[in-house]
């Protein structure tokens, strides 16, 4: 299957391949915007349907999902030696998961934040808008 090419040159993925290379990786960034300073913050994270969830502690992540603030998320791969790659995108909204039972779920897809459940007791959920990708011809 031949895939569109954007202005740069890359291949533009379809949406199912965004979702199935999300699904590869444990960590990406989270960009969104506190005390009108942006951030891009590393998270280990793990994909429930269409929406990425991370855990975390009191602190800017938080504060920007409790005011349920746009974010973007980016997950990518790159090869130095083939100069092949490929880049994935979500934007949306982050929200704090607060229902017990929706909490006892998330608990139950394997994810284990670096600094330990106990530092990180906070689920946060981005509910996305828009799922974008593109990969280098030939990756």
């Amino acid at each position: 299957m031949t895939l569109p090419i954007d202005h740069a040159g890359l291949e533009v993925l379809p949406f199912d391949s965004c979702l199935s290379l999300l699904d590869a990786v444990s960590v990406g960034r989270v960009g969104f915007v506190a005390d009108g300073e942006v951030f891009v913050l590393p998270v280990n994270f793990v994909m429930d349907g269409q929406a990425v969830v991370f855990r975390t502690a009191n602190g800017s992540k938080l504060a920007s999902a409790e005011d349920e603030s746009a974010v973007a998320f980016e997950v990518d791969n790159y090869d130095d030696i083939t100069r092949s790659g490929w880049s994935i995108l979500v934007r949306g909204r982050a929200e704090v998961v607060e229902d017990d039972a929706e909490l006892g779920r998330l608990g139950r897809l394997g994810l284990s934040p670096w600094a330990g459940e106990e530092n990180r007791p906070f689920w946060v959920r981005i509910r996305p808008t828009s799922v974008t990708g593109r990969r280098t011809a030939g990756s």
